[in-house]
Order: structure tokens, then C-alpha cells, then sequence
């Protein structure tokens, strides 16, 4: 089983942006940390982030036929990319939405995602730990 990370613009800079927010945890620890914690399922993961709309549409359409599911978080691109959202419908493979906040408890305009209806599921609130929940659902859908 293959899983793919897809991190969209400024989650390279966890760590030091808005750390009450975000947390401090760096992006290159997580997906270290999320990296064992697949290999104890038996996942290979890839990691991808880009601060870029059309690599990230790039990304996930080379997915197909690769890959067993995405877990994304799409940053801010998730409030109105409608390429990703075509994308991830085109794509025929599952998708996790992720975030690290709870954008429901932030401010109005994170409250709308686009690409939600297309994704298998949606998981927000947890911070890091919303990865590792992302993760854990796509292998129990895919067993």
C-alpha cells in the first residue's frame, strides 16, 4: 500500500509560523514521524508540499495508478481551488482532507472548503495528530 502526503502553500513553514495556531512541530519531523508510523501498517508514503496551485494539480493527477489514497491538506487553496477539487475528482483515488486547526473555530471564510465534497473524508482540529487519524482511516478503507 502507497500513500501520498500532499502539503499545499505555507505548511513549509511549520514550526515558526503562528505556532499557537499551527504548533511547532516542523513539516520535515511530522512526515518523519508519520513515515514510522506508516511503516508499522505496512504504508509507504511519499511527501510532497508546494507553495504552487498547478504543481499541486500536477501532483495528484501523476497519483493515478500509483498510489492507494492522498491525504491532503491544501492550505489555503482549500477555500477556493477549483482545479484541486476537478483534480481529486479525476483522480478516482481517495483523499483524506486534512487541516490542522479547527477551521470551524476560526475565522468565516476557512468555514467553506470546495474540495470536501470530493474527498472520502475530512479531519480538522487535532493538529499533527490529524495526519496520523487521515492515515489510520485510509488503511481500514482500504483493507
Amino acid at each position: 500500500m502507497k500513500v501520498l502526503v500532499i502539503n499545499g502553500p505555507n505548511l513549509n513553514m511549520l514550526g515558526t509560523r503562528e505556532p499557537h495556531i499551527y504548533g511547532g512541530e516542523t513539516l520535515g519531523s511530522l512526515n518523519e514521524r508519520l513515515s514510522r508510523y506508516a511503516e508499522t501498517h505496512g504504508v509507504d508514503m511519499e511527501f510532497f508540499q508546494s507553495n504552487h496551485e498547478g504543481a499541486i494539480v500536477d501532483k495528484i493527477q501523476s497519483s493515478r495508478g500509483v498510489f492507494d489514497g492522498i491525504i491532503l491538506n491544501a492550505g489555503a487553496l482549500t477555500h477556493y481551488s477549483y482545479a484541486i477539487r476537478d483534480v481529486i475528482s479525476a483522480a478516482e483515488l481517495p483523499v483524506v482532507e486534512v487541516h490542522l486547526s479547527n477551521v470551524h473555530a476560526r475565522e468565516a471564510f476557512r468555514h467553506i472548503s470546495v474540495i470536501s465534497a470530493v474527498c472520502k473524508g475530512v479531519i480538522c482540529g487535532f493538529g499533527a495528530k490529524s495526519y496520523f487519524l487521515a492515515l489510520d482511516a485510509l488503511v481500514k478503507d482500504m483493507l
